[in-house]
């Protein structure tokens, strides 16, 4: 296949190739986010895929169409989800397969990709540095390169996501897609879009890595100097050609959430949902919490698209979505060192109804004055009004707070 527009007979072709391999995920009603945003929400679960993000579908369905141009086996750089993807689709088909993924990729995606049997090389801060030492490899090897994004397989891999949300969802009207490099909202806006062209795509990137909405802008593919994210797997400098070509195309909207957002949106589908998605999954989802499209009172279906979240940062980012929440505050204070003081700070904490997490109290720092002691307290919160009524009710009573970021 040339590098041309992706079609509609592309996917149902790529469906084919995938029977038996990905799953047909679910597409869930919420009640509580519709009740949150004023929308019908639907949620597509591809963090339940195999490998447990949609990158299986594209990787597949590329690696099944090489037959004897995979001799010398494949090559791909990946942030993590389209790295296990490969890594699986590789070794279902006995094709050896090496991955470059970023030096600070999340353990637990190294670790998975390196289970399904591939070579894994860290190289560089991010996708794009390990984008190129895997073009590097592919020269010294003869491999063959299987783009995470910018291939019409690869594409039209994504677009059987599309394809299921039609037979479930037949009467969409509006459809939430995170976007990296841009290979899944290219096949899930063809799929859609060629049979249903009323259906509102609507892509959400981090606004730290903006490659896509900045390429639109501009008229051109632009590379951004940066992009850092929480949502590692849609943090990508530069979008592909062919993606840039079809978004332009078939996306109606692109819009842009935060990490505090981001952060926000991972907690509310883990407690509500009881759902684990990986910040790249959960944009969608906070783009329709804060509101940053018009879709009050539509029925709308939105892609978690991966649940590839390392145990060790999932606790800082829940964190970070508890103060956004106004679930969680630090503060510091003075009290008197003399027995009672940190008592009655603590029943003046008690009586607002906040929940102490942790407490140090520390007579010795320096700075401190002589016969005074500085208290620092971790407190469990219900909101922001919450919040602000602990603070007002504190200073009432004489302390002078420091809230700590």
């Amino acid at each position: 296949m040339a590098n041309r527009f992706v079609t509609l007979n592309d996917i149902f072709e790529a469906r084919e190739r995938l029977k038996g391999i990905s799953r047909h995920t679910p597409l869930e009603p919420s009640e509580f986010f519709s009740q949150m945003t004023g929308s019908n929400v639907f949620l597509k679960l591809e963090n339940l895929q195999k490998t447990g993000s949609f990158k299986l579908r594209g990787a597949y369905n590329k690696i099944a169409a090489l037959g004897k141009d995979a001799g010398k086996g494949v090559v791909a750089a990946s942030a993590g989800n389209h790295a296990q993807g490969v890594a699986l689709a590789s070794s279902q088909a006995s094709i050896p397969a090496t991955i470059v993924m970023p030096e600070g990729a999340p353990i637990t995606k190294v670790e998975r990709t390196r289970s399904y049997g591939a070579h894994v090389v860290l190289a560089g801060q991010g996708y794009d540095d390990a984008f190129r030492r895997a073009r590097e490899i592919r020269q010294e090897t003869g491999a063959v390169f299987v783009h995470a994004f910018d291939d019409p397989l690869v594409i039209a891999g994504q677009g059987t996501v599309g394809l299921e949300l039609l037979e479930d969802l037949p009467d969409v009207e509006a459809v939430l897609v995170p976007i990296g490099g841009g290979g899944l909202i290219s096949g899930i806006a063809c799929a859609i879009k060629e049979q249903r062209p009323e259906v509102r795509i609507i892509g959400v990137e981090a606004s730290d890595a903006p490659c896509m909405l900045q390429a639109c802008r501009i008229g051109k593919v632009h590379e951004l100097t940066s992009a850092q994210t929480i949502a590692d797997g849609i943090a990508v400098r530069r979008p592909g050609d062919l993606t840039f070509e079809m978004v332009q195309h078939y996306v109606d909207q692109i819009v842009t959430v935060d990490d505090e957002e981001i952060a926000w949106a991972i907690l509310m589908l883990l407690e509500s949902s009881k759902l684990v998605v990986e910040g790249a999954g959960a944009v969608g989802i906070s783009a329709l919490l804060h509101k940053k499209c018009d879709l009050c009172g539509k029925k709308v279906a939105v892609i978690l698209s991966g649940g590839n979240i390392d145990v060790n940062v999932i606790s800082i980012i829940i964190e970070r979505g508890l103060v956004k929440a106004g679930r969680y505050l630090r503060l510091r204070t003075i009290v008197t060192d003399k027995p009672g003081s940190l008592q009655k700070l603590l029943s003046a904490l008690a009586a607002s109804g906040a929940n102490v997490i942790s407490i140090a109290h520390d007579r010795i720092k320096p700075n401190v004055p002589l016969k005074q002691a500085e208290v620092e307290i971790s407190l469990e919160t219900r909101n922001a009004d919450h919040i602000a009524a602990i603070v007002e009710s504190l200073e009432k009573k004489g302390y002078v707070l420091d809230i700590l970021k």
